[in-house]
């Protein structure tokens, strides 16, 4: 089983409009509501690619139920911590005529030390009986900034292989507990090591040295449409994705990770990680859905994908 914890689980609302003029009012005549947050998108893309997940995390009032409720309704088994407050709608209103994304993120509920108590329990127990734990995305109000060292640790204690997809200090911190994965963007891998990353030669430089530093498993670096690069032990590899028409960005690195946790959890090498990761990713982009692959269209780009050891 692979787990997913989103510690600030949301709403995502999808608006598409033929154009999104400021300061007016604008009609919506197409949009789509599911569960969302980063770790929730991982878990709807680990369910379509056929392994069993389960999503955890916070979720408070009206909103936590029917997040809840809908993932119930995907198959998408689920085991939360409630608490007081109400969890967050996000906001992504797509301009089809000029192709812009506008994200609009509510903060969501404050978290008290009980409930960060009953999380800390409820990651050691899903860990147990998981072969990969994804920690993805941002902390709500009440979460201490190095939260993720203590919720690693123990899902590793507990022999899980963990994921850690996080920014800022939140990835900073979670760093020390050691997580097998990363995958963070190229602005964050210079911004963790106080460097400036001028080419692709030192980002790799780069990146194997955070790989060696924190004895990670793998790195693997977001490169938006260029692709991505992925720093193994005495290993690495630049990832190529075919062009595609980009519908929508948001979900597709929760779609790389889901793919890259399904190539683990059903023991691939590598680079067919990679190419699985990379096509779940781009098919993704393909959809105005936030963590939403089309079986057929994934199939296809897995075959295009390249990968080449560097």
């Amino acid at each position: 089983m692979i787990t997913t914890v989103t510690l600030n689980a949301a709403i995502d609302k999808t608006y598409s409009l033929p154009t999104f003029p400021l300061g007016k009012v604008s009609r919506v005549q197409r949009f789509h509501a599911a569960p969302g947050g980063k770790g929730i998108n991982v878990a709807k893309v680990v369910a379509q690619l056929g392994v069993p997940v389960t999503a955890t995390g916070f979720v408070g009032g009206m909103n936590g139920e029917i997040i809840k409720q809908q993932l119930t309704q995907m198959g998408i088994a689920h085991d939360f911590v409630s608490v007081a407050g109400e969890s967050r709608i996000c906001l992504n209103i797509l301009d089809e005529t000029n192709g812009t994304s506008t994200e609009l993120l509510e903060p969501g509920p404050t978290v008290d030390d009980a409930a960060l108590k009953e999380m800390e329990a409820k990651i050691s127990e899903l860990a147990s009986r998981s072969t990969i734990v994804c920690f993805s995305g941002s902390l709500p109000a009440g979460v201490p900034q190095d939260f993720y060292v203590k919720l690693v640790s123990i899902a590793k204690q507990a022999g899980a292989y963990v994921i850690l997809d996080a920014s800022g200090d939140a990835l900073r911190y979670g760093l020390e507990a050691k997580p097998d994965m990363i995958k963070p963007n190229e602005e964050e891998v210079a911004a963790l090591l106080g460097i400036e990353v001028a080419d692709e030669e030192a980002l790799q430089t780069a990146v194997e040295t955070l790989l060696y530093k924190y004895e990670m498993d793998r790195i693997s670096v977001s490169l938006g449409g260029a692709g991505s690069m992925t720093a193994a032990k005495d290993i690495c590899y630049r990832v190529t994705t075919p062009k595609v028409e980009v519908v929508n960005t948001v979900g597709c690195g929760d779609s790389f990770v889901a793919g890259m946790a399904v190539s683990l959890a059903k023991g691939l090498s590598l680079e067919e990680g990679l190419a699985m990761a990379s096509a779940a990713g781009t098919s993704n982009a393909m959809t105005d859905l936030a963590g939403h692959i089309e079986p057929e269209v994934f199939e296809q780009l897995r075959k295009q994908v390249q990968v080449v050891r560097i």
